[in-house]
């Protein structure tokens, strides 16, 4: 029995996997069991920022692993705090929670959100989410996540969400009543098709959380840790919110995520409150200090921007379709008789790896280390496929 079978046989059906097994990476390109080279312009979903194979990740990950890797939070871990820092020094004023990924960094939002009013003896526990975005599947992320097909099988969902049209303020005050505690936003969503948030429409639901004693909510899963110019991407419009979640490169592969919200918000969280057994362990958090040491340089992010530009130009000149998103999370609108999963599985036979967003929108997330030659040469390769 091959590889292909046995993992038919042994693993739960629920990803729609192409028939390829990885054995290395380097850079921004992967090689498989039989040789062949793909140049990488998904990082694993946004989330290897610094490619493969990167100094800097590989010993930082052999360094800690034969120090301590796991001791659980009964006990301080130095590089929990460490990072922590960090992450409050470069983002808002407050304290940090640990957790394994995007999904339940949303949860931990969520929970934050709703404790909050309850500890203030307050009946507000609804949260307002987006026509358009994704905050994860497990069954909280999922309840705020307004996506039918995702949800269809798991209802009855969690009560308490109320969904509004995104770039829409007037959508958002249709939805606010007495009992809502928290907005939650992507700045770009991600798997709704890329779609960036407008300026003033950002600024006017920041003026209402304000106005309404509402908690902003900032999801940074996928757009943070420098994948659209800056190290968040709420930092592009003068935004100050009250909670973010972060996960995805944060680890640059190895598996974390994390929220920051500010004092009075994260006092809440009593002993007992909340936790996670592996969150913010040795491992983990050493490798982010290393990729947030990277990323956070004003000239590796000054780069980034510069590509993303470069990216977006250069698909808008060769195929005319509709280009969008920031920094080096752009989307490409195909017309609406091509659909996008088709271009991205025909793109692997030309040793490209390509993501989608919604039916029709291709999906290009890179490792930021991508140069533009690198650029030259995914577009190239989508142009013998699209043309």
């Amino acid at each position: 029995m091959n590889w292909l079978e046995e993992g038919s046989k042994y693993l739960m059906p629920n990803y729609a996997r192409y028939p390829i097994l990885f054995e290395k990476g380097e850079g921004v390109y992967l090689y498989d069991e039989k040789g062949n080279i793909y140049l990488d312009m998904l990082a694993g979903i946004a989330v290897n920022v610094l490619g493969y194979s990167h100094p800097a990740i590989t010993k930082a990950i052999c360094q800690q692993a034969k120090k301590l890797i796991h001791t659980s939070n009964l006990f301080y871990i130095k590089p929990q705090i460490e990072l922590a820092k960090i992450l409050v020094e470069n983002t808002i004023k407050g304290k940090v929670f640990f957790c394994n990924s995007g999904a339940e960094a949303n949860e931990t939002a969520i929970k934050l959100a709703r404790r909050y009013f309850f500890t203030k003896g307050e009946n507000r526990y609804e949260i307002i989410t987006f026509k358009g975005g994704f905050h994860g599947r497990t069954l909280g992320a999922l309840s705020a996540t307004f996506t039918p097909e995702y949800q269809e099988g798991f209802k009855p969902l969690l009560e308490g969400f109320r969904y509004a049209e995104f770039n829409s303020i007037d959508s958002v005050l249709d939805k606010v009543n007495e009992k809502t505690a928290g907005v939650m936003i992507e700045i770009v969503q991600g798997e709704g098709g890329i779609n960036p948030a407008k300026k003033e429409f950002l600024q006017d639901l920041q003026n209402l959380c304000r106005e309404k004693n509402i908690l902003l909510i900032v999801d940074e899963v996928q757009t943070g840790i420098g994948r659209t110019g800056k190290l968040f991407a709420f930092q592009h419009f003068d935004l100050n919110p009250d909670i973010i979640t972060t996960a995805k490169a944060l680890g640059g592969g190895v598996p974390i995520g994390a929220v920051v919200a500010k004092d009075n918000v994260s006092s809440t969280f009593s002993a007992g409150t909340h936790g996670s057994t592996f969150g913010g362990n040795y491992l983990a958090t050493e490798v982010a200090k290393q990729v947030l040491k990277i990323v956070n340089q004003k000239d590796f992010l000054e780069e980034v921007s510069e590509k993303g530009e470069y990216f977006k130009q250069k698909l808008k000149e060769t195929f005319g379709f509709k280009v969008k998103g920031l920094g080096l999370m752009i989307g490409l609108e195909l017309p609406s008789h091509i659909e996008a999963k088709d271009i991205a599985k025909e793109s692997l036979k030309k040793g490209l790896i390509i993501g989608t967003a919604g039916k029709n929108t291709l999906r290009f997330v890179p490792p930021l280390i991508v140069q533009k030659n690198h650029i030259d040469e995914a577009v190239e390769k989508l142009k013998l496929i699209i043309r």
